[in-house]
């Protein structure tokens, strides 16, 4: 058995792991000089340290997550509080208040004040239990919520903005209510934020790259996939600048960007608009007893993260910030950090800005809609990123799971064949 998977970012490892765990022959290609795609680390020259290209937030719940570093031994990697808890920091009044969840299903926390956000009711926290039974649909958060007033303000927005990366009036209800379903409606215990430490790379794509290694698989790296050529019902051939390479009995896992993807598949349909992030770092450790994790209102800056040498922040849906100056950005952004984090007048520390323009698909309703599934027309062609119809928005688990899914296919198909004497994928 063989497989071709191109792309080695996260759905590609997830993809060539499930295949080599099955005992299927892998070859791995990337068009890039490393792997990792949009989940990566870097040595950052002006702030002399190793960075992430942006904070990556996985869940507690997450089960392709756990499955994936499980097989390649960093589960220890991923650090988070003990219970789900979530500080938030008001800029504009400076309220302060932690959002906790408690650990059992049984949403308790709704009940007490005091584990809420101010100025949120009962009736209020109603609207996500509204929003986690949507399964289907083209309905947008918008149509299923009221989008004024303390419960919007202080918790579904801010959480949804997060998860989704796009304007969370104008989101799908259904990505949503997936993501709901998934984490708070579990409990506390499914939902605590956790983020890879030190950095992506050490606990996401070095230990997949050796594992990998140790069983046979070496990536190649700048092997751009220029064409790909079909025969009927198949890939023939894949032509990676050299000239075309026959594919042989080979199934291909195709886990690049949807633009990329809809440029090689003939008639494929993908996502067409996108959303920005912007991510800051700075170069100076956070103050004794910050949080890991803060949710800024009231300001651009959304997330706050604390690591040991740096902090560094996180701005969801940017499109209106991707184009303007890093300098002024860094300031602007340094200012918020140091109010939440009570830094005084802090002078601006070495800093880098890196501006991802098309971090993940829009998830609205009708970007949701162009989703393909793993499956194509050709048989022995399957798809792989988070922008392929995983039910869930652009995430870590998402990107993971499409790779499995990925895998699986080829796995049961080949079974079948084998079973029904056949030989060949």
């Amino acid at each position: 058995m063989k497989a071709t998977v191109i792309g080695a970012g996260l759905a590609g490892l997830s993809a060539a792991i499930g295949l080599v765990r099955a005992g299927v022959k892998v070859r791995l290609v990337d068009a890039a000089p490393r792997a990792g795609g949009r989940c990566r680390s870097y040595y950052d020259a002006p702030l002399g340290q190793v960075i992430d290209n942006g904070n990556h937030f996985v869940f507690s719940g997450n089960q392709a997550v756990q499955r994936y570093c499980a097989t390649i031994g960093s589960q220890a990697m991923l650090h988070g509080p003990d219970h789900a808890t979530f500080a938030f920091h008001d800029l504009r009044d400076d309220a302060r208040w932690t959002l906790a969840v408690n650990d059992g299903p049984l949403p308790l926390w709704m009940l007490d004040p005091k584990r809420r956000a101010p100025g949120t009711t009962l009736a209020g926290h109603l609207a996500l239990a509204r929003l986690a039974l949507v399964t289907g649909g083209k309905r947008t958060i918008g149509d299923m919520v009221p989008t004024r007033g303390a419960m919007w303000e202080r918790v579904i927005e801010p959480m949804m903005l997060a998860v989704l990366n796009c304007p969370p009036e104008q989101g799908s209800a259904r990505l949503a209510g997936r993501f709901l379903r998934e984490s708070f409606v579990r409990g506390g215990k499914a939902c605590r934020t956790m983020v890879a430490l030190p950095t992506l790379d050490a606990a996401l794509i070095d230990p997949a790259l050796a594992w990998l290694a140790r069983h046979g698989v070496k990536v190649e790296f700048s092997s751009r996939l220029r064409e790909m050529g079909f025969d009927g019902d198949r890939v023939a051939a894949l032509d990676f600048g050299k000239g075309p390479e026959p594919v042989e009995g080979e199934a291909v896992i195709l886990a690049v960007p949807p633009w990329v993807a809809g440029a090689l598949v003939p008639g494929l349909t993908v996502p067409d608009r996108f959303c920005a992030i912007v991510n800051a770092h700075f170069a100076v450790p956070p103050p004794p007893g910050a949080p890991m994790i803060t949710a800024l209102l009231g300001a651009k800056s959304q997330w706050v993260v604390c690591h040991a040498d740096r902090i560094s922040v996180t701005i969801s849906g940017a499109d209106d910030l991707v184009d303007q100056d890093r300098e002024a950005l860094a300031r602007q952004i340094w200012g918020e950090v140091t109010r939440a984090l009570g830094l005084g007048a802090a002078p601006l520390p070495a800093w880098q800005v890196v501006k991802e323009k098309r971090a993940t698909f829009a998830a609205t309703p009708d970007q949701d809609a162009r989703r393909p599934g793993t499956r194509t027309h050709w048989r022995n062609l399957l798809l792989a990123g988070d922008w392929t119809q995983t039910d869930l928005p652009a995430t870590i688990e998402g990107a993971l799971r499409s790779g499995e899914t990925a895998a699986g296919q080829i796995i049961r198909r080949s079974a079948l064949r084998v079973a029904a004497g056949q030989e060949k994928v």
